[in-house]
């Protein structure tokens, strides 16, 4: 059986994971304006998430705008959309039903064998949203690569990674610890003889 101590450690990994997933999903900064070229003006910095862009000025001032249509969106943010909230939605279940089959918890029941496989479960769950958002945040950060690098790109227009991006790859790394360590609850059964041992015989049968 797995270790209740490496279960709640786990469990902790998976749920800072979460938030951090959370977090980067909200947050604008995904992408920020790349400082290149000769003639650009620092006073503002240009922000875009997945649900608004910002303009952050020197002055402190903040302006955010969300986007109007998803329609006109790139295929790039609307799958990096779709995966994330599928990520949130996956890791979010697996804790819950990993929380059930904890050694710490009685919610699953007395039967070791049967708890073990709910956390193992659990952390595979936990694991296919990880990986879900890793998908998406590289999908995202390969897009940037691309349009950086694209000689049509105008200079003013080019984009760099934002801290969001990082939070959220963050998260996934942690998801995936904390799933792995989940998943590792796989039960282990009991050898048991196929056959009946005969029993040896007693020394009154040779009397």
């Amino acid at each position: 059986m797995a270790n209740s101590g490496l279960q709640i450690l786990g469990f902790a990994l998976a749920l800072l994971g979460v938030i951090g997933l959370i977090i980067g999903t909200i947050l604008p900064q995904w992408k920020m304006s790349a400082y290149v070229g000769d003639n650009i003006i620092t006073a503002v910095a240009m922000y875009e998430g997945l649900w608004m862009s910002c303009a952050f000025q020197s002055t402190g001032q903040i302006q955010c705008k969300v986007y109007d249509s998803i329609l006109q969106l790139n295929s790039a943010l609307q799958a990096t959309r779709a995966l994330m909230i599928v990520s949130i939605i996956l890791v979010v279940a697996g804790l819950g039903v990993s929380c059930m089959g904890m050694k710490c918890t009685t919610c699953g029941g007395d039967d070791k064998t049967r708890k073990s496989r709910i956390a193992m479960t659990g952390g595979i769950v936990i694991l296919i949203g990880a990986l879900c958002a890793i998908v998406a945040c590289s999908w995202y950060a390969h897009d940037i690569i691309q349009a950086f690098y694209n000689p049509f790109t105008p200079v003013n227009t080019k984009y760099e990674f934002g801290s969001a991006i990082f939070i959220a790859w963050a998260g996934a790394f942690l998801t995936v610890v904390g799933g792995g360590m989940l998943a590792a609850s796989c039960p282990r059964g009991k050898s048991t003889p196929r056959y009946p041992m005969s029993k040896p015989p007693s020394s009154k049968e040779y009397v």
